[in-house]
C-alpha cells in the first residue's frame, strides 16, 4: 500500500518536532497505522530550518496555499497557530477533501462548528488532539476512554506558563513580576504573556474540554476567565498556612442550572494530586459517573511531546482513510445531531467556596463589621486568619475561608465590604475547590 502524504505547515517548535519524530520513529509509525507515512511538502518562512532538522531534502515552499491546493497530499498538518491565515488554510483544505491535523487551541475554540460543519459536509476528519495540554491525550481519553460515562466535571491545569510562575512563587518566595520575567528569558512565555497569565490561553482549552465532556457548541465566548498577574506573595503563603495551594484551573461542571465553564485561580487542598502538578507540567482531573476520578498528567507543551500528540492523530487519520465516514469517532465525541442547548451558567450563578483577604486598620470591631456583612448573605467563616501589623503600619490582614456560597452573594458582599471605612484598598478574591 502506498504512503500517505503528508503536508506540513509550519516548521516551529512543534512542526520541527513533529518531522524529526516522523522521521525517527518511521518504522514503528507505520507498524501502527498499517502503512507508511511520510512528509511530501513542507511550508516555512525559515527555509533554513530544515537543514538543522535533518529535512532539507523534503519539498520546501513560503507558500501555505500551495501544499494545501496539492492534489498529492492526503493529510494537512496545520501547525502555524492563530486565527487567520490558520483558518483559511484549514477551510481550503477540507474544500479540496483533505483531512487535517491541527495543534491550534484558539482555531477550533473560535471555529471549531464552522470547520467542523465543512469536514463533515466533505467527508473528512480535523483531528486536534494537541490542541489541548501538549503531549497528554486529554481529547482521546474523554471523547473515547471515558465514553461509557456521563462526565461530572473536569478541572485541569491547561497553562503550563502559569503553573511554573505559580510553582515559583510558592518554592522560592518570589514576586509575579519576577518569576514571569524568567518565564520569558526561558521561552516558557511570550513577549506579550496576555494569553497566558490572563487566562486566555486555558480558556480556549477549556471550552474544547467542556464541549466534548458535555456535548454542548464550543462556548469560547461564555467561558468566565480570570488570570493570576493579581496573586501576590502573600496569598501564597497565606494559602499555604491554610492548607492549599493555589493554582490556575479551567473548571467545567454539570449543574441542573447547565454548565460552569470558568478559569480563574483557585486554592485546592495540599493533599490532592492535582495540587503537587508544578513547574510548566499540565495535568486534567476527570470525574465520570462511572469510572469516578482519574487524573492525566504530563508536559503539556515542547516539540517532541506536543508531536506526539500531533502524530498519533496522524496515524488515526491514516486509519479511517478507507473507512465510513459515517462510522467515524464524532469531532465532539457525540453525533453532530444530537449536541445539546445546555446553556452555560452564567459567573453569578456559580457555588463556590472563597479565600478573602483584606487589609484593614488595628482597631476593635473591624471583624464584628466583616461578619455581620457576610452574615447578611448567608456566608458562613470556616476558617480566619490574623495576622499582627508590621512595624511601623497601622493596617493588618485578615485572611478568611468561607464555606460554599453563590457567587453573586459573595459579589455583593465585597462591594460592601471595600465600603467600610476601616478597610484599605480592594478585597483579593480566590475561588476555592476541593476537586474530592
Amino acid at each position: 500500500m502506498k504512503p500517505v502524504k503528508v503536508g506540513l505547515l509550519g516548521l516551529g517548535t512543534v512542526g520541527g518536532g513533529t518531522a524529526v519524530v516522523l522521521k525517527r520513529n518511521a518504522d514503528e509509525i507505520a507498524r501502527r497505522a498499517g502503512r507508511g507515512i511520510e512528509i511530501d511538502a513542507i511550508a516555512t518562512l525559515e527555509l533554513e530550518q530544515a537543514a538543522a532538522l535533518g529535512v532539507e531534502n523534503i519539498r520546501l515552499t513560503k507558500d501555505a496555499f500551495e501544499v494545501v491546493n496539492d492534489p498529492d497530499i492526503d493529510i494537512v498538518v496545520e501547525l502555524i497557530g492563530g486565527y487567520s491565515p490558520a483558518k483559511e488554510l484549514v477551510l481550503t483544505a477540507i474544500e479540496n477533501g483533505k483531512h487535517v491535523v491541527t495543534a491550534n487551541k484558539a482555531l477550533i475554540a473560535l471555529h471549531g462548528e464552522e470547520i467542523f460543519a465543512k469536514a463533515q459536509e466533505k467527508g473528512v476528519v480535523v483531528a486536534f488532539e494537541a490542541a489541548v495540554a501538549g503531549g497528554i491525550p486529554i481529547i482521546k481519553s474523554l471523547r473515547e476512554g471515558l465514553a461509557a460515562n456521563q462526565v461530572e466535571w473536569l478541572a485541569g491545569i491547561i497553562n503550563g506558563t502559569g503553573n511554573f510562575i505559580l510553582t515559583e512563587m510558592r518554592e522560592k518566595g518570589r514576586d509575579f513580576a519576577d518569576v514571569l520575567s524568567e518565564a520569558q528569558a526561558l521561552g516558557y512565555a511570550e513577549a506579550d504573556p496576555t494569553f497566558d497569565v490572563e487566562g486566555i490561553d486555558a480558556a480556549h482549552k477549556l471550552s474544547i474540554l467542556s464541549s466534548i465532556a458535555f456535548g454542548i457548541p464550543l462556548q469560547f465566548d461564555k467561558t468566565y476567565t480570570e488570570g493570576i498577574s493579581k496573586i501576590t506573595q502573600e496569598d501564597v503563603a497565606y494559602a499555604d498556612e491554610l492548607g492549599y495551594r493555589i493554582k490556575h484551573l479551567g473548571v467545567a461542571r454539570r449543574t441542573d442550572a447547565g454548565v460552569e465553564q470558568r478559569v480563574h485561580p483557585t486554592l485546592i487542598p495540599k493533599d490532592r494530586l492535582i495540587a503537587n502538578v508544578n513547574g510548566v507540567m499540565n495535568a486534567v482531573l476527570v470525574k465520570g459517573d462511572a469510572v469516578g476520578a482519574t487524573l492525566y498528567y504530563g508536559a503539556g507543551a515542547g516539540d517532541e511531546a506536543t508531536a506526539s500528540a500531533v502524530i498519533a492523530d496522524i496515524i488515526d487519520v491514516t486509519r479511517t482513510l478507507t473507512t465510513d465516514p459515517e462510522n467515524r469517532v464524532p469531532h465532539l465525541a457525540f453525533q453532530p445531531n444530537e449536541l445539546a442547548d445546555t446553556p452555560v451558567v452564567d459567573m453569578d450563578q456559580v457555588e463556590t467556596a472563597y479565600y478573602l483577604r483584606m487589609s484593614a486598620k488595628n482597631e476593635a470591631g473591624v471583624l464584628a463589621e466583616v461578619t455581620r456583612i457576610l452574615g447578611d448573605k448567608n456566608i458562613s467563616i470556616k476558617a480566619f486568619i490574623q495576622k499582627e501589623p508590621k512595624q511601623g503600619e497601622s493596617e493588618v490582614d485578615i485572611i478568611l475561608l468561607t464555606h460554599r456560597v453563590n457567587e453573586g452573594d459573595m459579589n455583593s458582599a465585597i462591594e460592601q465590604i471595600e465600603k467600610l471605612d476601616v478597610i484599605a484598598g480592594d478585597v483579593m478574591r480566590i475561588r476555592v475547590e476541593a476537586l474530592s
